[in-house]
């Protein structure tokens, strides 16, 4: 990677980076005819497309009775692992569930909010040219915490369906699993097929054809939000250790050749030794022409800035979906980059610990969307009810307010409804 200084981007090169496409648009067209066969022929269409384009014949759609089958056949190590990460998901999300309250603000009027879960959430399952448990345990241990009582998982046909992949959804507690990718699983979640039930909620990370069809089934179901490609972005200092940086930056470049990865450092030192130790990185890897690809695409670099607080400013109008900060006073500078899906503070807080294992969610905002809004939570799958009970004296102290402002309004029954309940109307 070439190491190159913030004040000399072009417009057109700030453009790419803050302004990252994550290619929906070229396909909403393709999209739009995938989902309308969909809806109108309903498992015929998933099993045509499944040829088309996962080259696999289907015959039944609904794998879950397969799920428990691959838990008891995966290597020891493996179901470990998937039941470590799952704890651990489950122990923060948990910690997102809120309370219900009711309390007296005032004599006679009592406030409160009341939280219940969606009755039904998909949780699409990227397949493809990898296999990701991970984000089956990601997308529906939320739903679970949440109370969610029937949880979908959405992943892509295959002749053998990795393991890992249902053996997480066993033990995440899956209620149904559909061997369905791309947009046609979007679709199938959205509109309900003969197998498939429609849900009130579909979520989770995928292609650009997945993420075109969540935007265009927006009128029939609730979805998370629009993610593109893998983010992250490091901000470090004179004191972070370049292999570190460099390894993160290969490690997030593995995902895909669209994937962004930047880093950047005031010191110049550190971003020479980044760039190399990037390429020493990739050198090699098992996926190394995704990563070339990656590291070579216009948003994806090694920063030089003329301070930290540059950096920081650089940080904040980039809003990535993962920030590593490697430099010394770490949270002091999270507290200047408020814009961010997930942040790791430190050498030793790797992005990929909470790819898998901290915890924390990995279904995070692309593209700047960390600017207005957070990742996959509890929050996702719940609705809130705010509760209100007046004693007639509480009314009465409202009464004058209420009917005033109805009257400027000019909704003289609004101001009907609250007399209409005294003695002297």
């Amino acid at each position: 990677m070439n190491v190159r200084s913030v004040e000399s981007l072009t417009p057109e090169e700030r453009e790419a980076l803050f302004d990252r496409d994550a290619g929906v648009d070229a396909v909403r067209d393709d999209v739009r005819g995938i989902l309308d066969r969909v809806r109108t022929e309903g498992d015929v269409a998933l099993r045509s497309f499944a040829e088309e384009f996962d080259g696999v014949s289907v015959g039944n759609i609904d794998a879950s009775d397969e799920a428990e089958r691959a838990y008891d056949a995966i290597d020891d190590d493996v179901r470990t692992a998937i039941e470590e990460a799952a704890a651990n998901i489950r122990a923060f999300h948990e910690r997102q569930l809120p309370e219900d309250w009711l309390t007296e603000v005032t004599d006679g009027r009592e406030l409160g909010r009341r939280f219940t879960p969606v009755e039904s959430a998909g949780v699409y399952a990227p397949g493809g040219t990898a296999a990701y448990p991970s984000s089956v345990l990601m997308g529906v241990l939320p739903a679970k915490v949440a109370g969610v009582e029937h949880v979908a998982v959405a992943t892509p046909p295959a002749e053998n369906i990795p393991e890992a992949t249902l053996a997480a959804a066993h033990v995440a507690g899956a209620d149904a699993i559909y061997q369905i990718g791309g947009a046609q699983a979007i679709g199938a979640l959205a509109f309900g097929t003969e197998t498939v039930s429609p849900v009130d909620k579909v979520v989770g990370p995928g292609n650009k054809y997945v993420t075109a069809a969540k935007a265009e089934v927006r009128d029939d179901v609730a979805i998370d939000f629009l993610a593109g490609p893998s983010e992250v972005l490091v901000v470090a200092d004179a004191t972070a250790d370049p292999d570190a940086v460099a390894a993160d930056l290969v490690a997030q470049a593995e995902h895909d050749p669209a994937a962004s990865v930047v880093c950047v450092t005031d010191d110049g030192e550190t971003a020479e030794a980044v760039a190399d130790a990037v390429e020493a990185h990739a050198e090699g890897r098992e996926r190394e022409e995704t990563i070339r690809a990656a590291l070579e695409n216009d948003a994806s670099g090694v920063f030089r800035t003329r301070s930290l607080s540059e950096a920081v400013l650089f940080a904040e109008s980039y809003a990535p979906e993962h920030l590593s900060v490697q430099a010394e006073d770490a949270e002091e500078l999270l507290d200047r980059v408020p814009s961010a899906g997930s942040a790791f503070l430190g050498r030793d807080s790797p992005v990929a610990a909470g790819d898998y294992a901290t915890g924390t969610n990995h279904v995070l905002p692309t593209g700047g969307g960390a600017r207005v809004f957070g990742g996959l939570s509890v929050d996702t799958f719940l609705r809130s009810t705010t509760v209100q009970r007046l004693s007639v004296d509480a009314l009465g102290d409202l009464r004058e307010t209420v009917t005033t402002l109805a009257d400027v309004e000019g909704l003289e029954a609004h101001a009907h409804s609250v007399d209409v309940r005294f003695d002297d109307e």
